[in-house]
């Protein structure tokens, strides 16, 4: 398993924390998915042999949020 946190922008309330937590954990591979509002991050563990950095990134900003390097 590896473990990432990202910075997730545009973010304002806890259904948009919601909406991520449910985006990531919903993708094969994703074992947890923590998303926290302030500092806005979502902390995940994932199988890399499943997906990568990439397929978590394209999920946040296809739920209408941005990830941030």
């Amino acid at each position: 398993m590896t473990e990432i946190t990202l910075t997730v922008t545009g973010m304002s309330c806890g259904g948009c924390v919601n909406s991520v937590q449910n985006v990531l954990k919903a993708l094969p591979g994703v074992h947890a998915a923590e998303v926290s509002l302030s500092p806005g991050q979502a902390h995940v563990t994932y199988d890399d042999s499943r997906l990568d950095r990439a397929a978590l990134v394209e999920a946040i900003v296809g739920a209408g949020f941005g990830v941030s390097d």
